[in-house]
């Protein structure tokens, strides 16, 4: 048993709510997708706990923009990496600056274990190729290549903040429609599961989302989280937007 964890957005108050729920449920190993920075206030403090209580994490495009250079972002999206750079760099315990950087640094793009794949993005581009739910009518084509391109039947990802399971159909499931547990079982057949955002979900629904995989099931949580303190601080920000606050309350 291990929960996936995705798409934190440097939102301390979720974060630390869905590490306390993971342990309350009694499981010990986590995985993270990436995205750990970008967007939110606290980028420094969600390094630190992920890095202190993840067996594995994975580089997203916004951890890329930090480390390296934002690239295709909006304005909104390039202030904060810019910002996140210059708030890592503010540290003045050099041991600890340097260990944040060397993490981010020494993130890789994919991972493949007992049989799964985990990335940020999709199978073929694991940075930075968004998987829509509304792919499956508008780009099946991008959908089906990323199947061809997947060597394992169970691809873990996260990057559009939207949670529920492509299968090669292609369909797209969502946890509602999983039934009152939100539970989804793996099989024989090819899917590609995004585990939603813990900081900034985009599903309309504002708790904080995550996932836990029993042995060949994959249960979908949500969870709630004191969203108030994390808009303020975005709003007393003069270099984030306070729409990245505001979205916050509508999980959009």
């Amino acid at each position: 048993m291990f929960a996936i964890i995705s798409d934190i957005h440097s939102n301390l108050e979720a974060l630390k709510t869905v590490l306390a729920d993971i342990r309350r449920r009694g499981v010990e190993t986590i995985i993270c997708l990436g995205d750990m920075v970008g967007y939110g206030p606290d980028p420094a403090e969600c390094l630190d706990l992920v890095a202190e209580n993840t067996q594995l994490s994975l580089c997203g495009n916004h951890d890329h923009a930090v480390f390296y250079e934002p690239m295709n972002f909006n304005v909104s999206a390039e202030r904060a990496a810019f910002w996140t750079r210059a708030k890592l760099e503010e540290e003045t315990d050099v041991e600890c600056r340097n260990r944040r950087w060397r993490y981010l640094g020494s993130l890789n793009p994919r991972h493949e274990q007992n049989g799964f794949l985990f990335v940020h993005g999709s199978p073929r581009k694991p940075i930075n190729e968004y998987l829509f739910p509304d792919d499956v009518y508008t780009a099946p084509h991008k959908l089906m290549a990323n199947f061809e391109r997947m060597e394992q039947l169970t691809c873990f990802c996260g990057h559009t903040h939207v949670p529920g399971v492509f299968v090669d159909d292609p369909y797209f499931e969502t946890p509602e429609e999983m039934g009152e547990a939100h539970k989804y079982a793996i099989g024989d057949e090819k899917v590609i599961i995004n585990v939603g955002s813990v900081g900034q979900p985009r599903d309309r629904d504002p708790r904080a989302a995550y996932v836990i995989v029993h042995d060949n099931e994959v249960e979908f949580v949500r969870i709630e989280y004191d969203i108030d303190v994390t808009a303020r601080r975005i709003r007393e920000n003069p270099y984030l937007d306070d729409f990245l606050g505001a979205r916050l309350y509508e999980g959009k």
